[in-house]
């Protein structure tokens, strides 16, 4: 075992010493050692439970004989900080994460790594700092939050935030907004549709780096802590075979994981975390892949933000396996890769279906929602190196109009709320990617506000930034290269007419050439935003959006 050269040998006394004081009997130096990365926070619901499921992981994994040892990851809410400048914090997060667990398994030379894990970024973060260990290793996904009511209403986070919009356009009164301020969020688990959280949780099942079925399962479902005990068991018998993630992350591993992604409507953000799992395991993954599988994926599930469930309502319906099954059934999954117990997708996937008669949520591809996935890639004159959309949130897929040019968020959410934006408008915040912010904030105050004043259709966004799983309507982001590495972005004027063509995957400014290297010449980069610390850091080595913003290794 790894974990011998800590815990074994004559020089080894004083660890061992170390060891016993933290309740590591004589048997337990025969046995493997694993560490247990928790997320846990108290500071938002969606990691607010997992203190309870570190003890059910511990558990199931002292009963397979293996050690546990818990440690603690720093976790951000995205919709605590959306908005605001804490928001720059959320995607450099992810690279912090990754860090603590690659670190924890190093400096420990544990012989297993599990990452509990909940809000957004927490997930990718487990996944990359879980290949990075070298060990086998699992990421176990905390749960979907259970839906708020209020008037007969399914609630999720973004109906708050879309209830702003509303509040500022004058369709509801502030006791309305009170109401589904305090209705909304009924108790622990992650944001309720098929935002990034649960687009993640779901990309990694197909991955095979979680239990099929087990991330379906809501935060407070009394499932729960059965299923994360027997992952436990699960992680001890992967230590056993020595079956680590490189042993079965494959390109077609990847390719499952953004199919999923595609026929369930989610999030864009999952563009920007495949990416950076497959860079850490390897292998080859692109913008145009996303693009790809999604022309040839529909939509089969009916799920918010664009649509009608939540993530609860998918696991009643029979789960991340439901879908799944749909999928290989229509040979829309490569059902033979493997997972983490060692048994290939579609062996997983057929212990775990289970389909709840009369369920409306996940279709058969025959009976599709619509004929092609959620992710569409756009490239031209404004986005050189890739942009992404969600089309599953939107029905245009053709918009002309001026450009209302903004470089903070906070700039446009002004004027959004003044409602000084019109039909028409094609709102551009800028100078927010990975490098600008830093960390490539979120834009889901603004689209919201700008869904809330009933402007959803009318009006089209285009950001360096991102945006969040619950943004739904014309909005565009990950375009690369940022405004702060001079890209075409920032050449933008007001009044500049810009084109968005989905059908010919196009997004282009209405200039000649001239005119833009004339732009271009004049053109001054801005100061950073950070001069010292860990944004500075950050903004000095992170990648551009369409290599999934990952920090730069050094050169050979």
């Amino acid at each position: 075992m790894r974990s011998d050269r800590i815990k074994k040998g004559l020089q080894q006394a004083p660890a061992r010493s170390m060891l016993r004081a933290v309740g590591v009997g004589d048997e337990d130096f025969a046995r493997p050692f694993v560490g247990v990365v928790n997320t846990f926070t108290d500071g938002m619901p969606c990691n607010y439970h997992l203190r309870q499921l570190a003890l059910d992981v511990k558990a199931g994994l002292r009963e397979a004989g293996v050690f546990p040892f818990e440690f603690g990851a720093p976790a951000i809410s995205d919709g605590i900080s959306m908005g605001t400048p804490g928001m720059r914090a959320s995607l450099v997060s992810r690279e912090v994460i990754a860090d603590s667990v690659e670190l924890i398994a190093q400096g420990y030379l544990y012989d297993g790594m599990v990452v509990l894990s909940a809000c957004d970024k927490t997930i990718p973060g487990g996944a990359m700092g879980v290949i990075r260990s070298g060990v086998p290793g699992m990421v176990l996904y905390g749960g979907t939050i259970a839906p708020g009511e209020w008037q007969g209403r399914k609630l999720t986070i973004v109906s708050v935030f879309e209830a702003v919009g509303q509040r500022a356009a004058g369709r509801i009164t502030d006791e309305e907004l009170a109401a589904i301020e305090r209705h909304a969020i009924p108790g622990p688990g992650a944001c309720g549709g098929q935002y990034t959280a649960n687009t993640m949780a779901m990309a990694l099942e197909a991955l095979g780096l979680s239990p099929i079925g087990y991330n379906a399962i809501p935060a407070v479902h009394p499932e729960k802590p059965k299923a994360t005990r027997e992952a436990g068991r699960i992680l001890a018998r992967a230590i056993e075979r020595n079956w680590k993630p490189q042993d079965f992350l494959t390109r077609r591993s990847f390719l499952n994981a953004i199919a999923a992604v595609a026929a369930t409507g989610g999030s864009t953000n999952a563009v920007l975390h495949l990416l950076a799992i497959a860079r850490e395991v390897g292998v080859e993954l692109s913008l145009d892949d996303f693009d790809q599988v999604s022309r040839k994926t529909p939509v089969i599930a009916d799920l918010l933000p664009w649509g009608t469930y939540t993530a609860w309502e998918l696991y009643e319906a029979g789960g991340t396996a439901l879908v799944f099954k749909k999928l290989l059934e229509a040979g829309l999954l490569y059902g033979d890769e493997k997972t983490l117990t060692g048994n290939t997708l579609a062996e997983e996937v057929e212990r775990a279906y289970r389909e709840a008669e009369g369920q409306k949520v996940v279709f058969p591809v025959e009976q599709a929602l619509k004929p092609q996935g959620g992710l569409v890639v756009l490239k031209g004159n404004l986005a050189p190196r890739g942009a992404v959309l969600k089309l599953a949130g939107t029905e245009r897929t053709y918009f002309e109009g001026p450009a209302r040019v903004f470089d903070s968020e906070e700039a446009a959410m002004e004027k959004v709320l003044a409602k000084e934006i019109r039909p028409g408008d094609v709102v551009v915040i800028r100078y927010v990617g990975p490098k600008g912010a830093p960390g490539m904030p979120e834009m889901l105050s603004v689209t919201s506000a700008i869904v809330g004043e009933g402007l959803g259709p009318e009006v089209a966004l285009l950001t360096d930034g991102r945006f969040s799983g619950g943004t739904r309507g014309l909005m565009i982001g990950h375009i690369a290269p940022e405004a702060f590495v001079g890209g075409p972005i920032a050449l933008l004027e007001n009044g500049d007419r810009v084109r968005i063509d989905v059908e010919k995957r196009l997004l282009e400014v209405l200039l000649p050439e001239e005119e833009l290297r004339r732009r271009q010449e004049r053109w001054q980069p801005k100061p950073p935003a950070f001069r010292h610390g860990l944004f500075a850091r950050y903004a000095a080595l992170v990648e551009q959006a369409d290599q999934g913003a990952v920090l730069k290794d050094p050169e050979a």
